[in-house]
């Protein structure tokens, strides 16, 4: 068997089906990782996302919900790879064992880069971290006005909305459509263009970027994630979004046609 590991996407926060994943991943001895660059605060089945797998990465890009502007922390959850980790992350020195006083100097022992946040990254990322609980709420209320206000315009268009599992507890990192075709997707970006209002696509399928290519992949290896690459399209949602300034964006919304 090829396969060395299951990666997961929580997308948007929302769990997938860790019980399925993870008894297969038992079935074959694979180790699982999360991507959970959207999921935190996220829970399954009250179990918070990232405690799952061997390892879980997080992102403190500038559009999550807690930010540094960029990078994102590496959760651990299996010992065997901790050692690793830390080497890697200090440029591929065991240079972390030399402060502990395990070793009486360090040198280079594998490959790495520098992966260390500034301390004032750190400290601007952990006064958010104490204050998730506004920042959350701010989110939820307007993820929630979305849900409440757009059902009907939707279900005429057959623009799908996000469905979150009554199991699974999101953080509200994004609120996205799901159009009935590309067409409908690229006039309706469009259409709140002209608006004002920016709305854009998300990921493009990676086995069809151009580095996906030159490792072999090819249109029609992934079929559901090339469809849903071509209808997705995200809404506003920002901490600083306004209630006025959301009521436009969905005003704008019902006077799209389809």
């Amino acid at each position: 068997m090829r396969t060395k590991a299951i990666i997961v996407v929580h997308y948007a926060g929302v769990a997938c089906d860790m019980d399925t994943i993870m008894a297969v991943a038992s079935r074959h001895g694979l180790p699982v990782i999360e991507d959970n660059a959207h999921g935190l605060f996220g829970r399954y089945k009250g179990r918070p996302l990232g405690s799952f797998g061997a390892m879980s990465t997080l992102s403190f890009h500038e559009t999550k919900n807690v930010t540094s502007g960029e990078g994102g922390a590496l959760l651990i959850n299996d010992e065997r790879y901790i050692d690793r980790a830390e080497i890697i992350r200090e440029k591929g020195t065991n240079r972390t064992r030399f402060f502990r006083g395990e070793i009486d100097k360090y040198t280079w022992v594998d490959v790495g880069s520098s992966a260390l946040p500034s301390d004032i990254l750190a400290a601007f990322l952990y006064a958010q971290l104490e204050a998730r609980d506004s920042i959350q709420d701010k989110r939820r209320r307007i993820w929630e006005r979305y849900a409440r206000e757009l059902p009907a315009w939707a279900r005429g268009l057959g623009i799908r909305l996000p469905s979150v599992p009554a199991h699974c507890e999101q953080p509200y990192h994004l609120f996205f459509l799901i159009t009935a075709s590309l067409d409908q997707r690229t006039r309706l970006i469009a259409h709140l263009k002209e608006r004002g209002v920016l709305a854009v696509f998300h990921y493009l399928p990676l086995h069809l970027s151009e580095m996906g290519q030159r490792l072999g992949g090819k249109p029609g290896d992934c079929p559901v994630t090339e469809d849903l690459s071509d209808r997705l399209v995200r809404l506003p949602l920002y901490n600083d979004l306004g209630e006025a300034d959301q009521a436009y964006v969905i005003e704008s919304l019902h006077a799209f046609g389809g």
